[in-house]
């Protein structure tokens, strides 16, 4: 632990069960770093961080880190996956029609799992996520003007 009480980052892998490497925790970092980033801006991020990582060493981290817990994936319809370092919240996302930003929003309004299903088939439903389709302000204004 730092002098903070918070785990380092080889702490948080160590945790979770993982081997840690440079470019596992350059991985870790460089999606808590960002905003809802793809697998070719994360590569661009740790190659700056480590130096030389493969596409497919990207893939296998963000893979074996959103297995244990430590980043989420998000898969807009239509577009490529993104990794998000919020975890644990049952938090959703804004997603503008245009751009392709994303942002964070908290739990819909309601008791966890925040909506209910009308049938749930039996399912013990723990999670639900929602994506809010639309314009973001930037787009919104340039479609106005």
């Amino acid at each position: 632990m730092t002098a903070s009480g918070n785990p380092t980052t080889a702490e948080e892998l160590r945790g979770a069960g993982l081997r840690v490497t440079a470019a596992r925790v350059a991985l870790l970092e460089a999606v808590r770093d960002g905003d809802h980033l793809g697998a070719e801006a994360i590569a661009s991020e740790v190659r700056g961080r480590v130096g030389h990582i493969s596409v497919q060493a990207v893939y296998e981290g963000l893979h074996a880190l959103t297995a244990a817990g430590l980043i989420r994936r998000l898969d807009p319809p239509g577009s490529p996956a993104l990794y998000e370092g919020r975890v644990g919240d049952n938090h959703h996302h804004l997603v503008c029609r245009s751009c392709g930003s994303v942002a964070d929003v908290d739990c819909a309004v309601g008791h966890a799992p925040c909506l209910t299903a009308s049938d749930d088939r039996g399912f013990a439903v723990d999670e639900a996520e929602v994506i809010y389709w639309g314009l973001c302000p930037a787009c919104s204004t340039a479609r106005s003007s």
